[in-house]
């Protein structure tokens, strides 16, 4: 039985498998002056969870997300959306009961999470709690394809992987910007993408994207199952590629950012690895392109708090569709 002081939330004191996590009664977070308190109406999990809780690649227990020898912060979890439930003193952009949504460092695989203000933004007004939960993954897209891509109106762009969390973002955020978009998905999965505003769909079980030679202005890819030659092989002579996945093992990750800061050296292709950075004015941006129909969440699968654990296996086994979403309160 909890108190008013406490609240339910997932909780791991070790690296490991999701066996590791456990549903349990802890205090509830008290917001600094510059945070927020949240009452977490739903939560995303992604791969991105599933690797923080496993601790591999072993890189990720040195940044903020992990800790050394055991995880810093017992709770897992980063994208939310939720109601204010109280506001440190000097927040002057939110008050008691706003509809948010966001990504914290960690924690919102809870009831309650205090967040930075500036990593949160008004939830979008025509979106569930769960839906605008899955939005805060669109950072990441939006950030590799603006930015580390440089991604502009009436280029030719390539996602491989463009069924999963980001990859499904992707697609819709290079149609808003205008990019003519190609796709690479398997079977099951051409439907849904193409019905999301891809140009082309690739399925990959039945055709190699690689044929067909330089092609692409920008390739975005959030598989890493392919060599870095057969990557840039596809792109034109001043082409870029993007890489937020290096594959499905730490030691693979760590091959691909060499493979990239080494290769870059000697081509005029730009070749980058993506390091998002959560803030407020990407997720405002998000928003107002969700409010006027042009970004929608692809949600595949829903999960009670209770059972995260269930949720990051399957999104652990990296063939979901679009989001994977941990309803919390009504």
């Amino acid at each position: 039985m909890k108190t008013a002081e406490q609240m339910h939330a997932i909780v791991r004191r070790k690296y490991g498998t999701p066996d590791v996590l456990a549903y349990e009664v802890i205090e509830r977070p008290v917001p600094g002056d510059e945070d927020v308190l949240v009452q977490v109406h739903a939560a995303g999990a992604s791969i991105g969870d599933y690797i923080i809780v496993t601790g591999k690649p072993y890189l990720i227990r040195l940044t903020p997300f992990g800790g050394i020898p055991r995880p810093r912060n017992p709770v897992p979890g980063a994208c939310m959306a939720g109601r204010v439930a109280a506001v440190g003193a000097k927040v002057t952009t939110y008050r008691l009961g706003d509809e948010v949504f966001g990504q914290a460092v960690t924690g919102a695989f809870a009831e309650y999470l205090v967040v930075p203000a500036k990593l949160i933004a008004p939830k979008p007004t025509n979106l569930s709690f769960e839906e605008a939960a899955a939005v805060p993954w669109a950072v990441a897209a939006l950030q590799g394809l603006r930015d580390a891509g440089g991604l502009k109106a009436g280029q030719r762009l390539l996602i491989n992987g463009a069924s999963g969390g980001v990859g499904t973002w992707a697609v819709q955020i290079a149609k808003a910007l205008g990019a003519h978009v190609t796709a690479v998905c398997s079977t099951r999965n051409v439907d849904m993408v193409r019905g999301l505003g891809a140009d082309e769909v690739v399925d990959c079980t039945k055709k190699d994207f690689i044929d067909g030679g330089p092609r692409f202005d920008v390739f975005f890819d959030t598989v890493g199952n392919r060599s870095l030659s057969d990557c840039r092989s596809v792109l034109t002579p001043e082409g870029a590629y993007v890489s937020c996945s290096g594959g499905n093992s730490g030691a693979a990750w760590l091959f691909r950012l060499a493979a990239l800061r080494w290769a870059s050296v000697f081509t005029r292709q730009k070749l980058r690895a993506l390091f998002t950075t959560p803030n407020r004015d990407d997720l405002l941006f998000l928003k107002g392109l969700v409010e006027v129909g042009q970004l929608k969440p692809v949600i595949e699968r829903r999960y009670p708090l209770s059972e995260v654990g269930s949720a990051l296996r399957h999104v652990g086994g990296r063939r979901s569709q679009g989001q994977t979403v941990i309803q919390i309160a009504g």
